[in-house]
């Protein structure tokens, strides 16, 4: 545990949250966490009948009672003592209907009887601090909370069950024990001891840099299943842009109108396409105008379709493409680019410049969002260009975050400039420098080292309860 938290964690407060979503619901949990926290909940728990005591991780029927000593709620309360709870400390929960009058006189009895308001990730910020688990699982938790998908359920899973830290671990390991080989005479000048070889330094730097590299490539590779995949529908007005949309979402959200222009800004939602989440945006249709409005929506859209990771072109099947559907074909790679050729019944057999298109070899599908024909197809075209047809697998899914992918970065810039030092043949104890600044890297990543900013940067993202 890092030094300046030991303090933290001999506080002896005991904290208590609600620990499902605000709202009605059938089951809802107040937590509590701390050494006095089994004394708290005694006070307030009427047991049921043949209870005989509280036993560790078993759930105790009963009632509760609120700050004036009135029955409040029929209960489940499990009692899980420290070391062996999510925090380390003595663990009470209490389960009660989950209404939120309920919870809120559960907790207001709670903080009568003498404990602390949780802050946002407290108790995980506690689990983190007993070394319960490192930094990475903290905020693997975290994710897995926010997960759009189950894949990317399962890709913090892996980090949660601690197999990014192994292997930023083991990188660390082998970068300490290289610093130790690398000049023995340095601390041994009397010795005549031989220095590790320039060559071999070399070698095993340019190894550490690759796993490095190994690591921020699954960064890249599975952002879109923690921030969601940008697709952006785009075409000139009254393609089918919002009919399209309305059809994917499988609900009316984009008003639809055969007057062309009725989108004039955009409109984004979210939609899991078999796994992948994807933020659907339509964008307002391209036709000559002076309207300074639609200007700037026109604008927007062009700023939308730059930052995606994939834009539809919407074509009407039974018009030629027009100059402003050209002008999208030339600002966007084939590689970013799907085409939906729509409204495809009311057409009878397939145009000559569809099929130009598709000898241009343009990925190409024919929907109708009218009758839900071709969507299908669409939504594969749509996970083929983003992800290759592949899910998460289990070689990339330890994928960093941003904060860890940043500490990755720094520590891969340290040994690249080691291996251009000691092409330079710097001195033995210089090089040693540069292994110790990416080590510090590596542990910030862990939270072998971390600072009160780093720490509150990430606790304060976290629900109270959790």
């Amino acid at each position: 545990m890092p030094a300046q938290w030991e303090a933290h964690r001999t506080s002896g407060s005991t904290i208590a949250a609600i620990a499902t979503p605000m709202g009605q619901g059938g089951v809802g949990i107040v937590r509590l966490s701390g050494p006095q926290s089994l004394d708290i909940a005694e006070k307030l728990f009427v047991p049921g009948p043949r209870f005989k005591g509280f036993k560790a991780y078993k759930l105790h029927y009963g009632w509760i009672k609120n700050r004036n000593q009135q029955i409040l709620d029929e209960v489940l309360l499990a009692y899980m003592p420290a070391p062996y709870s999510y925090t380390r400390e003595d663990v009470v929960e209490i389960n009660c209907h989950g209404g939120p009058a309920v919870l809120e006189g559960v907790l207001e009895a709670l903080y009568h009887l003498g404990a602390e308001p949780a802050a946002p990730g407290e108790f995980t910020k506690r689990a983190f601090l007993n070394n319960r688990m490192d930094l990475t699982q903290a905020e693997a938790a975290l994710e897995m909370i926010n997960a759009p998908t189950q894949d990317g359920a399962l890709l913090a899973r892996d980090k949660l069950q601690g197999h990014l830290k192994e292997r930023v671990d083991s990188l660390r390991d082998s970068l300490e024990k290289l610093k130790q080989e690398l000049c023995l005479a340095v601390d041994f000048p009397e010795e005549d001891l031989e220095c590790l070889p320039l060559a071999d330094l070399a070698q095993r730097t340019n190894s550490a840099v690759r796993e490095i590299d190994q690591l921020l490539k699954a960064f890249e590779q599975n952002r879109v299943f923690r921030e969601g995949a940008l697709v952006v529908l785009a075409g000139r007005v009254n393609a089918g842009k919002s009919s399209l949309m309305n059809a994917l979402l499988g609900r009316e959200r984009a008003i639809v109108t055969s007057i062309p222009g009725t989108t004039r800004d955009y409109l984004e939602e979210a939609i899991n396409l078999d796994g992948l989440p994807v933020r659907l945006v339509d964008t307002a249709g391209r036709r000559p105008t002076r309207d300074k409005i639609e200007m700037m929506g026109l604008e927007t859209g062009r700023q939308l379709i730059s930052r995606s990771d994939l834009c539809i072109l919407v074509l009407d099947a039974g018009q030629e493409p027009a100059p402003e559907d050209l002008d999208i074909l030339e600002e966007i790679s084939p590689g970013k680019l799907v085409l939906a050729v729509n409204k495809q019944d009311l057409v009878s057999g397939t145009p000559g410049w569809v099929q130009d298109l598709k000898d241009k070899g343009l990925d190409l599908v024919h929907t109708s969002a009218t009758l839900g024909h071709g969507l299908e197809n669409l939504t594969r075209a749509i996970r083929s260009r983003i992800l290759g047809e592949k899910r998460p697998q289990a070689t990339s899914s330890l994928a960093p975050n941003l904060r860890q992918k940043t500490a990755l970065d720094k520590a891969r810039q340290e040994l690249l400039l080691l291996a251009d030092e000691a092409r330079q043949e710097m001195p033995y104890d210089v090089l040693g420098v540069r292994l110790d600044y990416a080590c510090t890297f590596l542990d910030e990543i862990t939270g072998r080292i971390v600072t009160d900013d780093i720490l509150n940067s990430i606790f304060e993202n976290f629900c109270i309860g959790k």
